[in-house]
């Protein structure tokens, strides 16, 4: 197979993009998304898979969706953050556009782009991608598959459970790994003890115009580089918990690699260095048995569309 065009869908933007079989993406375009108008996100979708293909000869369509995706990779379940309920969004795209098209998970579309062409590309068979952002995504490769369990909704690293009765989240759980790794995470760990030390958050909250409640992500990450211990203790709460996500990662699956990637971990050692102490904590007693490396991820916005429209060569 050719050229395929991989198309990343998320609560704000259609990305799009014309990919080869090695991974390099060779054009690229995007739209708003009417995140509330199923009608009007297709739309779009489909007005980025005509221009594309229009100068380019593309052979198929791999779309990267933010929801639950059935086991035929054809109908978007729920999307929390778009207006898709049950809809049948493969064959309303093969339509329109007379291509062939697959539909996935857009965590999973990166993880297989990691693995393909990416952190993980030297992995023979297995790695596993945590995604932190203002949520918790991820994927999961065994035995160079993905894993997309028997309904087609397996990966859903951000809903285990952390913490019994811990804070609620929006799956309608309590205390998921979400709620305490995430960007919204890292803002609400800052801002309570910016509440509680407002003596110890100088920086950050002049930053903040002196307001807690506009304490946010790059705020944070601007006073934790200056110093400011508040903003650096949020961040070390936030890597605590991802290194203790990446033990029990590692527990379940044994995987060569674990990859993080995700707007927030574009702090670097701020959050990479708790989380790595955090993850050899955990795994202390386990000895000289080899476990997973921990990589950042390498193929940034780019990795929805590239593992998508890889994912419509499989």
């Amino acid at each position: 197979m050719g050229l395929t065009i991989g198309v990343d869908i998320g609560g704000t933007k259609v990305l799009g993009g014309v990919v080869d079989s090695a991974g390099d993406v060779l054009a690229q375009t995007r739209r708003d998304t009417p995140a509330q108008d199923p009608g009007e996100t297709a739309d779009r979708i489909i007005e980025v898979i005509r221009e594309l293909s229009a100068a380019h000869p593309v052979d198929a369509v791999g779309i990267g969706a933010a929801g639950w995706i059935d086991a035929t990779r054809s109908i978007v379940q729920f999307a929390p953050n778009l207006a898709w309920r049950n809809e049948p969004l493969r064959d309303k795209i093969t339509a329109a556009v007379g291509l062939p098209v697959v539909v996935e998970n857009d965590g999973n579309a990166a993880a297989w782009a990691e693995f393909r062409f990416g952190a993980a590309h030297d992995a023979d068979d297995s790695m596993v991608l945590i995604t932190v952002g203002t949520g918790i995504g991820g994927g999961i490769i065994i035995g160079g598959n993905l894993i997309r369990g028997a309904n087609g909704i397996a990966g859903e690293l951000g809903h285990t459970m952390m913490v019994p009765s811990g804070h609620p989240c929006g799956c309608g759980r309590h205390g998921c790994l979400e709620q305490y790794t995430s960007g919204r995470a890292l803002v609400r760990f800052a801002r309570a003890d910016a509440r509680e030390r407002p003596e110890a958050a100088e920086q950050l909250l002049g930053l903040a115009g002196g307001e807690v409640d506009r304490i946010d992500g790059p705020a944070i990450t601007q006073a934790a580089r200056s110093g400011d211990p508040v903003a650096i203790g949020a961040f070390e709460q936030v890597g605590r918990w991802l290194g203790v996500a990446f033990a029990d990662l590692v527990q379940l699956f044994d995987p060569q690699v674990i990859v993080v990637g995700g707007g927030v971990i574009e702090a670097g050692d701020l959050l990479m260095k708790p989380a790595r102490a955090s993850y050899e904590e955990q795994l202390a007693q386990r000895g000289r048995l080899p476990v997973a490396e921990v990589r950042p991820a390498l193929m940034g916005n780019l990795a929805g569309v590239a593992g998508a429209a890889d994912l419509a060569r499989v």
